[in-house]
């Protein structure tokens, strides 16, 4: 193609090693696949500094529940929003096992960034980018990025950069392995959308090589053995969920290996460390009886086949689910920024990184740094919810001020500093029945509920805290077809 040609050549460039473009021709011009695969030389285009007449940018990196949450509360009549994740949208966590099984379909825990906030679709100077941010410079207010690239024959990695006037890291944290080997190979992590698909094919699959004749007893017994690591709200909702979908749905549809399916959940402590005693005893006999065998163990090395406990026992699985809390990213690791216990970003009392300028950290990614005298929140989704929702106020009030601008808000007033209260847990155990524990913390005085009416409670208030009423709809509607018609069993 003539015009690719002659965009490649030297004269037309502005330098050899970086050029600069214009906001609103970022994407059109600078994407052609051939333009992007030179093996030699790697172009550098990115958003520049915002100009008088603009508005202030406000970038933020991650698309969880702290940066949704602060992109749907800013106002996009003060600044221009660009949002940096390695996904388009948000995932509603809380729901997130029940696509596992069939219980809910996977577009019903997924909101598009573009409807959190629409002016990221329709304002010329707000952009969603789907990539990651590998560095910051904080000294020029820049992000550097890259591009995300899908399987070897996507694109090759492309790498920009985006001045802003405000930048929210909001970016997560990983899951914690704590460095055992294997876990990385073979186990699967329940935080996104595609750990769903995965696990759901997986266990699907299982299933039908166990039918196959000349499986022997053995084989079947560990291609139908699924097993669970971490005791926390995410292990325990699993297991009741798909303890539910073996008595429920297994059994009638898979009855020539219904007896060889079985659950364990292991876990080094107590499990739902965080509940009340008594809703933790409940939890562990029902959970019991429903078929889930619980373990208290602690993994040392886990194997394609089986996994190796602390005190020498071997566990076969077909299916090996990890859950066992989440610490800090490589990113954030990398960041040249004083950290809080835990190693997440140090923040202050009104979040942001007290040794920058314009620099703000929310969510799982963030931590109050020990001068504040204020413990590290749990990694929770209500803890980022309202980090995301105070910090979007706070930066409203400064942008009215004249302190959107970067180096700009030195001399005005933050207001009050973030204060988080607690409103409870809640986890559903399956069949029925759930867990609600209302405290502001462990060891303070509340209410306790279990069983059917908690069961009520989780799935209205979850219901009601969807975000869209699209999504509200789809739920509404998968829970109704689960009732009345089962679980979709389809391996797709």
């Amino acid at each position: 193609m003539s015009f690719l040609r002659n965009i490649l050549k030297p004269s037309n460039l502005k330098s050899k090693t970086q050029f600069s473009v214009s906001s609103s021709t970022f994407y059109n011009s600078h994407f052609p696949s051939k333009y992007c695969t030179s093996a030699s030389v790697t172009y550098h285009a990115g958003l520049q500094p915002t100009k008088p007449e603009e508005k202030p940018r406000v970038v933020v990196l991650g698309s969880g529940w702290a940066g949704c949450r602060l992109m749907k509360e800013i106002d996009t009549k003060i600044y221009d929003i660009v949002c940096v994740s390695p996904r388009n949208h948000m995932v509603f966590t809380p729901l997130l096992a029940s696509t596992c099984v069939g219980t809910l379909e996977f577009r019903s825990v997924a909101e598009p960034i573009g409807r959190i906030q629409p002016a990221i679709s329709s304002e010329p100077g707000s952009y969603y980018f789907l990539a990651n941010c590998t560095s910051v410079d904080t000294k020029e207010h820049e992000v550097h990025c890259e591009t995300v690239t899908n399987g070897a024959q996507s694109l090759d990695p492309w790498k920009f950069k985006i001045s802003y006037d405000k930048l929210i890291v909001a970016s997560g944290a990983e899951a914690s392995t704590f460095g055992i080997n294997g876990v990385h190979e073979h186990a699967i992590f329940l935080r996104e959308v595609h750990h769903a698909q995965e696990i759901r094919r997986k266990l699907l699959l299982n299933l039908m090589l166990s039918d196959i004749p000349g499986v022997s007893e053995k084989e079947k017994q560990r291609l139908l053995h699924c097993v669970v690591v971490g005791g926390g709200p995410t292990g325990v909702e699993f297991s009741g969920e798909l303890s539910d979908f073996i008595m429920r749905d297994v059994r009638q549809r898979y009855a020539h290996v219904k007896n060889y399916v079985h659950v364990t959940l292991i876990e080094a402590n107590e499990i739902l460390s965080s509940f009340d005693d008594r809703l933790r005893h409940y939890a562990v006999k029902q959970l019991t009886k429903t078929g889930v065998r619980l373990v208290r163990g602690i993994v040392k090395d886990v194997q394609p086949d089986k996994l190796i406990l602390s005190d020498g026992s071997e566990v076969p699985y077909g299916l090996l689910v990890w859950s066992t809390g989440v610490g800090p990213s490589p990113f954030v690791k990398n960041l040249e920024v004083e950290k809080s216990p835990g190693g997440r970003i140090g923040i202050d009392d009104w979040l942001r990184v007290p040794s920058v300028q314009d620099v703000y950290a929310i969510g799982d990614c963030a931590g109050f740094l020990e001068s504040t005298g204020k413990p590290v929140l749990p990694a929770l989704a209500q803890v980022a919810e309202r980090q995301g929702k105070y910090l979007a106020k706070s930066l409203n009030r400064l942008g009215k001020a004249g302190g959107g601008r970067a180096n700009s808000a030195a001399d005005i007033d933050l207001g009050e500093p973030f204060v988080y209260k607690h409103l409870g847990s809640m986890a559903t155990i399956g069949r029925y029945k759930a867990l609600v524990d209302i405290r502001q913390s462990k060891d303070a005085k509340g209410l306790s509920l279990k069983g059917f009416p908690s069961w009520f409670i989780w799935r209205s208030a979850y219901l009601t805290r969807v975000l869209s009423w699209r999504n509200r709809l789809y739920v509404a509607i998968n829970w109704l077809t689960t009732f009345l018609f089962g679980r979709d069993i389809s391996r797709i």
